[in-house]
């Protein structure tokens, strides 16, 4: 019996060890220290709560005129301690954003920052912040992840923080969007704290624990003003009240401000009268330079009555953010899928947390039984665990295939890791063999990843954020898989100079919505744009003359969204090698149109020494978890299964009345 005890112990010690990171000839601290894994944490609420919450308010108003929406996002900080504090708030928008500009008021006083260098930036605030200053600094730290710091904020002060950004709004089937999201989720992250870069370090943040009330308040008002009859203005996703001007104006405002909506991507839609789309061509004439942009309505759909069998890989993502609700719906979107394929089609699944498990060796015909087989395999999966998408990819692409059968494969999570970049390198380098489409499951999902893997993979990206959704999502890829809308796509000038065009090279459209092309033009207003394709149908070929096109002051934003196109596709190429040229030009682009980007940042300095002492408390602002995703999105999974493994020796040693010795 002594020797059960034994064992007990040192089954326990031994995964005691793998949680703390124990390992023989180096002390249980030095050990500890070297190998702590960055991670989020929940915030414990102490006695000092009064000043914990330094954010207090967050307000958007979001003008949308034709198909560009400018928004304005107001952050109130106060500090209602009695001890002066520097405050960090993490927090999202929409991936395509250009953040063009900031600024900051302390009681009468206005500050309007300025774009540098990250790093020059960082300094600044560093100083400014030692010397008493108040300051704020605003940096990218993803292309949908911001980090606000706002230093020095003095017992009674209420800080506002101004950002100012623009986006253009793209159909898909006729139906515009507009997206803010308002939480950053949990980010899982295998690395060690010792590895782990600067830049990356917002993702030790804290979360509140799920139910937990926020200590802030949310509102927003989107302003749209289309030109052209609007209809089916809603929300999908928020109780809205809608105010109509007339039919091509109306205002949309949350039903109740004063209950907490922010824990949730807002989502906007809304259709034009005939389900028609804004197209044509949009001219800016500026100081130095002169932008266009031109926007096509593809061809319609066509019934494709052969289609040649196809080989889907289904990855599925079982981690533990996905407990619950976004796990559910991702079963109901696989059902879908699966369900669905016809039996000359194969397919296999591949499911992962911080593990991999392939259903089959090789793929399956899409036979009955095979498909109800997989189904139930799926449905008795339970959430729990990391999220290590990158070796699940890596096993799923190296799964035996068929060389004459296309392959397709499809990425369901709701995206919260912090391995982009890795993602999107083994994605680019098998465009050869494979097409990747992404589902993101849930209210929040990291639209970064689900977003970058469908544009590195040439796919397209689908977001479930409600169960109800989950149907037609899966009919649209469906459709989207079936037979591309228009390939080699051209765009061309004749009589017009036009340069620097984004993208340089237009990729297949699977989908309903425009071709966009941006660009700079010189010269006098003659001439025309082609855009010429492959359809189903036959040849596509569209004609706008440039002379009947004159140059608006309400296309101011256009240089922005040039930029933006722009930094998007160097950033593409980077995937996370930080080639040199790349990062110059990258950060030439932010400082030259006055942009947030990974390497350039807004810093904003008060001129006034307020806290000559230089001392202050530090508070990161804890971010409430999406609505949906429960505690397991933050909880230590080594940390879970020695107190599981504790639990169930502590019971089986009661059981059999073992006498506890080491």
């Amino acid at each position: 019996m002594k020797q059960y005890v034994i064992i007990g112990c040192f089954v326990v010690l031994g995964l005691i060890g793998v949680g703390g990171q124990v390992f023989g000839g180096m002390s249980f601290q030095e050990e500890k220290e070297k190998g702590k894994i960055v991670s989020p944490y929940f915030v414990v609420e102490t006695q000092e709560a009064g000043d914990a919450f330094p954010l207090k308010v967050t307000t958007v108003s979001a003008n949308v005129n034709g198909v560009i929406a400018d928004v304005i996002v107001r952050q109130t900080y106060a500090n209602d301690g009695t001890v002066p504090l520097n405050a960090q708030y993490v927090f999202p928008a929409s991936t395509h954003v250009a953040v063009h500009g900031m600024k900051m008021k302390i009681g009468d006083d206005v500050v309007v920052a300025k774009i540098k260098k990250r790093d020059q930036a960082k300094k600044e605030f560093t100083k400014a912040k030692a010397e008493g200053k108040s300051a704020s600094l605003l940096s990218q730290n993803r292309p949908n992840v911001f980090t606000m710091k706002v230093a020095n904020v003095m017992p009674g002060d209420h800080v506002d923080v101004e950002l100012r950004y623009t986006e253009l709004l793209l159909p898909t089937a006729g139906t515009y969007q507009f997206v803010y999201p308002t939480v950053v989720g949990p980010r899982y992250s295998n690395q060690r704290a010792s590895e782990f870069p600067e830049s990356d370090q917002w993702v030790k943040s804290p979360y509140l624990k799920e139910g937990t009330e926020p200590r802030t308040t949310f509102d927003l008002k989107v302003m749209l003003s289309t030109g052209l009859a609007l209809q089916e203005v809603a929300s999908s996703t928020h109780d809205v009240n809608v105010a109509w001007s007339d039919q091509t104006m109306a205002t949309v405002s949350l039903a109740d401000p004063k209950t907490f909506e922010g824990n949730r991507d807002f989502i906007l839609k809304y259709r034009l009268g005939g389900q028609q789309i804004q197209s044509g061509l949009s001219l800016f004439e500026g100081k130095d330079e002169n932008f266009f942009l031109l926007m096509m309505q593809p061809p319609e759909w066509v019934e494709l009555k052969d289609i040649s069998p196809r080989e889907y890989i289904f990855v599925l993502d079982v981690s533990g953010s996905m407990f619950g609700f976004p796990l559910n719906t991702a079963k109901t979107v696989m059902k879908d899928l699966i369900g669905r394929l016809r039996d000359t089609d194969k397919f296999n699944v591949v499911l992962f947390a911080g593990a991999s498990q392939v259903m089959a060796p090789t793929s399956h015909q899409a036979t009955q039984k095979n498909v109800q087989d997989a189904i139930r395999w799926i449905e008795v999966t339970q959430g729990g665990g990391g999220t290590e998408i990158v070796p699940a990819l890596q096993r799923a692409l190296a799964l035996p295939r068929d060389e004459h059968v296309s392959r397709t494969v499809v990425i369901v999570t709701d995206g919260y890791i912090d391995a982009e970049s890795k993602v999107f390198e083994i994605i680019q380098n098998n465009l050869n063999t494979t097409n990747f489409f992404s589902f993101g499951i849930g209210s929040s999902v990291n639209r970064y990843l689900i977003e970058g893997m469908a544009r590195a993979g040439r796919g397209e990206p689908f977001v479930v954020t409600v169960p109800a959704e989950a149907g037609s999502a899966a009919k649209r890829f469906r459709e989207y898989v079936s037979s591309p809308v228009l390939t080699n796509i051209q765009v061309q000038s004749k009589g017009f100079e036009i340069y620097d065009i984004e993208p340089p090279s237009i990729p297949d459209l699977l989908a309903e919505r425009p071709i966009v092309v941006f660009g700079k033009w010189r010269g006098a207003r003659v001439g025309s744009i082609e855009v010429s394709g492959k359809s189903a149908q036959g040849h596509y070929r569209k004609v706008v003359k440039v002379s009947e096109i004159k140059p608006r002051q309400e296309n101011s934003a256009l240089p922005y969204l040039w930029a933006r196109s722009s930094i998007m596709r160097l950033s593409d190429l980077a995937f996370g090698n930080e080639n040199p040229e790349l990062v110059s030009e990258i950060t030439s682009l932010g400082l030259t149109y006055s942009l947030l980007t990974k390497y350039t940042s807004f810093i904003a300095v008060l001129e006034k020494i307020r806290n000559p002492s230089g001392h202050a408390i530090n508070r990161a602002h804890p971010v409430s978890l999406g609505q949906g995703v429960s505690n397991y999105a933050v909880a230590s999974e080594p940390a879970l299964w020695v107190l599981l493994a504790f639990i169930v020796l502590f019971a089986l040693a009661r059981k059999r009345k073992w006498t506890w010795r080491c």
